[in-house]
């Protein structure tokens, strides 16, 4: 059975442990670069109670995501291997010289390698960290790579969800031999709360006076939908000329939709402004924020959205309507739906009062469910739980 880390409020301050004696985590991350996992654990790392957890983050890439946590000043380790076997070995031997009570993986690799390094060190007689995954992601694995994971599971002791959809995929997966906790990504509201438009978005990208901007924050990859954004324009422009597209971020298909976006005739419209370090300032300054995706975990770029009271369209898939509830908190759409994705979108270019109305809601409900802060807290008890299993008479004493 799933259990929620929502039972019980915000955890009340825990007296520091002695350094010898702080549970020690390590963070592992399949790929260094941008995306919502990143994202995820340099939240997560910033806002953890470092008097109480001696935490370190190995990637086994490397990339702007990683350089971001390490500006924090945690420990990161790269391990750019792309043989899976040596990779488990590094990753094996470093965990042996570090000795961590938990190692937490996020994303498909760091799953694989990170259990089977923590079975490589049981195996040669070492302690064996608690293991616990995020599954962050709604694909859809090949038939080897999910037997792989189930055989996996038996030795991961706990697996984390970031939605309710995202739960049921792992139902589906048949990896119900460890214990599942339903943890959804958080907000860090302190970036957001406060936050200014970027006073020189239109400028910079020569829009016409008074344009009124949508726009998509996102990887440009198959599975967020930009095609169905880019095709949904025209439609949108014939009944509020002045709207202006833009779509943040970087990914293999740029080109594609550079391409797409100039074909439709209205490229003139659409901007793409490649990888910004001022995403908050971006997105506050959107009249509407777009999510087409055709599969998600969770989106963690609409909850930014509405944790900014931008109005928000999206995609009806994955874990997106436990964020979004249709006219209350913004409009769900279908995937590679075209024509209603341009029809939300107009309707609240053209109805302020119901924009000004979802947006609102969609704030409240941010500070209230998606906070940063409830995520750390419920993952941390997740570490106090496996530094319990790991040696309970130092951490049971300190608690």
């Amino acid at each position: 059975m799933i259990a929620s880390p929502w039972d019980s409020s915000i955890t009340p301050e825990r007296a520091a442990l002695p350094a010898r004696e702080r549970v020690r985590v390590v963070e592992l991350l399949a790929t260094g670069t941008n995306g919502g996992a990143q994202e995820h654990v340099y939240n997560l790392v910033s806002r953890m109670d470092l008097d109480r957890y001696e935490v370190s983050v190995v990637s086994l890439s490397p990339g702007a995501g990683v350089r971001k946590i390490e500006c924090l000043g945690i420990p990161v380790t790269i391990i750019h291997e792309h043989d899976d076997a040596i990779a488990t070995a590094t990753l094996a031997a470093h965990l042996r010289d570090l000795r961590p009570d938990v190692i937490h993986n996020h994303m498909y690799r760091a799953e694989v390698i990170g259990t089977k390094a923590a079975i490589a060190l049981r195996e040669a007689g070492h302690r064996k960290p608690w293991v616990v995954s995020t599954v962050h992601s709604s694909r859809i694995r090949s038939t080897d790579d999910m037997d792989l994971l189930v055989r996996l599971t038996d030795d991961i002791d706990h697996l984390i969800a970031v939605s309710n959809s995202i739960d049921r995929k792992i139902v589906d997966e048949g990896r119900t031999a460890a214990a599942r906790s339903l943890i959804y990504n958080g907000v860090d509201l302190e970036r957001y709360d406060h936050q200014e438009p970027c006073c020189t978005l239109r400028d910079e990208f020569a829009m016409a006076p008074g344009a009124m901007i949508v726009g998509v924050v996102g990887r440009l990859e198959p599975e967020k939908g930009h095609p169905t954004l880019i095709e949904a324009w025209p439609m949108v422009l014939a009944r509020v000329p002045n709207a202006h597209l833009v779509i943040v971020g970087e990914g293999s298909r740029r080109e594609t939709l550079e391409e797409q976006a100039a074909a439709t005739g209205v490229g003139d419209r659409i901007t793409f402004t490649g990888r910004r370090d001022d995403v908050p300032a971006v997105t506050a300054a959107l009249e509407v924020a777009v999510l087409p995706s055709y599969r998600e975990a969770q989106g963690l770029t609409i909850l930014e959205a509405m944790a900014l009271s931008r109005p928000v369209v999206a995609s009806n898939v994955g874990g997106i309507p436990e964020m979004v509830e249709h006219e209350r908190t913004g409009l769900l759409v279908p995937p590679h739906d075209a024509p209603a994705l341009a029809d939300a979108i107009v309707r609240l270019l053209q109805n302020h009062q119901l924009a000004d109305t979802l947006g609102r809601a969609g704030h409240d409900l941010v500070h209230d469910c998606f906070c940063v802060q409830l995520m750390v807290r419920a993952v941390e008890r997740l570490y106090d739980e496996g530094a319990a299993a790991i040696r309970p008479r130092e951490v049971v004493a300190a608690r």
